[in-house]
């Protein structure tokens, strides 16, 4: 499988802005900083301008890869996986979130047909708010997750989506994950305003590649350059032993 990110640990900006004119600040104040590993774009962009001119604008600034988060894909009937792998690789994007909560059926079409079409999978299971397992209120089933992790890891899915604001949580499915799949490598959301740190996150995963996506945080600071900055240097600073 090729691989998405140059670093082991690093920070992946979270682009869920409203406008081109946001768009670009965003990807000039921070593509060039270390520790930036990719850019994930999600629907509110998507479904506004279209992936293409978004790779497009994203192109202009860096190389580094896009991935689209469709909020949620994976959950439509099996058949539709072509159409969307095919609509993603056309546009240059590199990697795709999903979340694989219609079942294991389209959860293994979606799969395939990212790798048909050269695309990485990024796969999620548990989400990062309150009432999302029946447990807490919610609708999905408490161990559907782990069904999710253990069917993307038994097809050669090597990234993973976990929730960053649950350390104990993170722990679990890096223990479940590491037997199946020999270098696992998370990407975290709900670092930031929902909650958690990089430093709680990356030390549950011990040595693991861990990347947090951060949204808010950076793209509403006032200086979105010296608030990556910061994110960027706590991932790498752990990493560095400082």
């Amino acid at each position: 499988m090729r691989k998405l990110f140059q670093l082991e640990h690093g920070v992946i900006p979270a682009c869920d802005v409203y406008d081109i004119k946001t768009f670009r600040r965003l990807i000039e104040a921070t593509y060039d900083l270390e520790g930036i590993v990719g850019y994930k774009i999600g629907a509110i962009l998507g479904l506004k301008y279209g992936l293409p001119q978004l790779v497009s604008i994203m192109n202009e600034y860096t190389d580094l890869p896009v991935i689209y988060d469709h909020q949620k894909a994976g959950t439509d009937i099996p058949q539709m996986g072509e159409k969307f792998a095919t609509i993603c690789a056309e546009a240059g994007v590199k990697g795709v979130i999903i979340f694989p909560q219609a079942g294991p059926q389209t959860e293994a079409a979606f799969i395939d047909s990212l790798y048909e079409k050269k695309l990485i999978p990024l796969v999620g299971g548990e989400m990062t708010h309150p009432q999302y397992l029946t447990k807490e209120g919610g609708f999905i089933r408490d161990d559907a997750p782990v069904g999710m992790y253990t069917i993307a890891a038994e097809k050669g899915v090597e990234h993973f989506v976990i929730p960053g604001n649950k350390p104990g949580v993170i722990k679990q499915y890096h223990t479940l994950l590491s037997k199946i799949v020999k270098e696992p490598k998370y990407c975290m959301p709900g670092i930031g305003r929902q909650g958690g740190d990089i430093k709680s996150a990356f030390e549950s995963l011990e040595s693991a590649a861990a990347y947090a996506i951060i949204g808010t945080e950076i793209y509403e600071h006032k200086d979105m350059a010296a608030a990556a900055r910061r994110f960027c240097d706590e991932a790498l600073g752990l990493i560095r032993g400082e």
